[in-house]
């Protein structure tokens, strides 16, 4: 499934959670893969951030290089999700 459609997911209730973890120290997520979700996640009353809870920067180029990952979910959990996906990569990254 496109990223675009795992967003839509999200923002519509079909999901709850987004994720994008790292999958290397070097890796760098593309703005296409994420700009237009970003905007309807919130829009949906959603949060959009990388793995630490930082916003997305789409104002650095081509790539998300001042993020790492991604995570998407419903307001109400999100919090919970950001705590749970740090716990799970602590000393992996």
């Amino acid at each position: 499934m496109d990223s675009q459609c795992k967003y839509a997911a999200v923002a519509r209730g079909d999901a709850d959670i987004y994720l994008r973890l790292p999958v290397s120290e070097t890796y760098v997520e593309k703005i296409w893969d994420h700009g237009a979700g970003n905007v309807i996640i919130r829009e949906a009353g959603g949060r959009v951030s990388d793995i630490h809870g930082k916003p997305l920067d789409f104002s650095i180029g081509r790539t998300l290089s001042a993020n790492k990952g991604v995570v998407a979910a419903s307001a109400h959990i999100f919090d919970d999700v950001i705590k749970a996906v740090q716990e799970t990569l602590a000393g992996k990254l």
